[in-house]
């Protein structure tokens, strides 16, 4: 029999759980909200009912004995050793907070449950879970890129999850590929993040529009007076022809491919999994980031290089985090 744990992938707007076996896969998967009106009290003692619950209704059946323990997820700068989360977006008032002991806490004293807990950030174990059981599993190097409302990475060395000296290696959203550019995201100007975001690219698509003659417009896609551009329109208008919306899918891609190209000239790194809502745009994205990687490196350096879209969606995280109880990414 297999061992199974609880992965945990924990967002600003939703707590997502899911029971996973190390052979299996996933056996049941819930999204509950965060209750962020709760403060950081409230979020700790809703994961621990979710947890407890999850695991009386599994733990006879899978086996109580091949437990390995619970994978938690977060974003915002983590530190694995101390258990600690740093300035989480979306989650006001924790700036620092012992969030490891403190689940451990509250699932000992209310549920009477002793167990292993891994804390990591969610970038990470995207990285993990697309590594064990999605689209990285061919590859033994490589980087995971999360483009959506931020852009978020995680790197995978020898099958080994690499963190840096900090915890915060895989950031490729403040890779610097514009300095004397003026968009800013966190003090940092000319990111990837600032640039190709999910905001980032809605006032790119509606400058882009603006500057087009008025009968370029897709108001079929987009609304009245552009009123609805979002990626999605963006994508749909893209694959009905629309050379504006084109146009712009081009420049995304582009600006991810320098940034790539930087991995790659760095790292020798050479395959990346692309994933998040952004990704869903496929190879609007994927073909000029594969170009743009190749005219911002070396010849000598394209040999091998892929692109590849991400296969667990938005349950990567919850996989990621069960596949680090299981040690197969460490």
């Amino acid at each position: 029999m297999s061992r199974w744990a609880l992965g945990i992938d924990l967002g600003g707007t939703a707590v997502k759980i899911a029971v996973v076996d190390e052979e299996a896969g996933m056996l049941e998967h819930e999204r509950h909200s965060t209750q962020v009106e709760a403060g950081l009290e409230g979020i700790v003692s809703h994961i621990a009912s979710l947890v407890f619950s999850m695991y009386n209704r599994f733990g006879k059946q899978l086996g109580e004995e091949l437990f390995a323990g619970i994978g938690l997820g977060a974003p915002g700068a983590v530190d694995s050793d101390k258990g600690t989360l740093s300035y989480p977006p979306n989650l006001p008032g924790w700036e620092q907070y012992p969030l490891k002991n403190e689940l451990l806490r509250v699932l000992s004293r209310d549920y009477a449950m002793d167990c292993s807990l891994i804390l990591e950030n969610d970038a990470n174990i995207a990285a993990c879970g697309e590594a064990v059981f999605g689209a990285g599993k061919a590859f033994r190097d490589f980087v995971m890129v999360t483009l959506g409302t931020g852009v978020g990475g995680g790197i995978i060395l020898d099958r080994k999850l690499y963190r840096g000296a900090q915890g915060t290696a895989g950031e490729i959203g403040y890779m610097t590929v514009d300095y004397s550019g003026q968009s800013i995201h966190a003090g940092v100007k000319g990111g990837v993040e600032s640039l190709i975001g999910k905001k980032s690219i809605v006032s790119m698509g509606l400058d882009s529009y603006r500057r087009s003659p008025r009968e370029c417009w897709s108001e079929e896609f987009h609304g009245k007076d552009l009123c609805d551009l979002s990626p999605k329109t963006l994508e749909k208008a893209a694959h009905h022809g629309d050379p504006v919306a084109k146009g712009v899918w081009d420049r995304v891609g582009s600006i991810l491919g320098v940034g790539l190209a930087g991995v790659v000239a760095l790292m020798d790194i050479r395959k990346f999994v692309i994933g998040g809502g952004i990704s869903g745009a496929g190879n609007l994205v994927l073909s000029p980031a594969l170009e743009q990687v190749k005219k911002s490196t070396l010849p000598s350096m394209h040999d091998g290089i892929e692109l590849v879209l991400a296969e667990l969606g938005n349950k990567a995280g919850v996989y990621g985090a069960a596949a680090r109880c299981f040690s197969s990414i460490v």
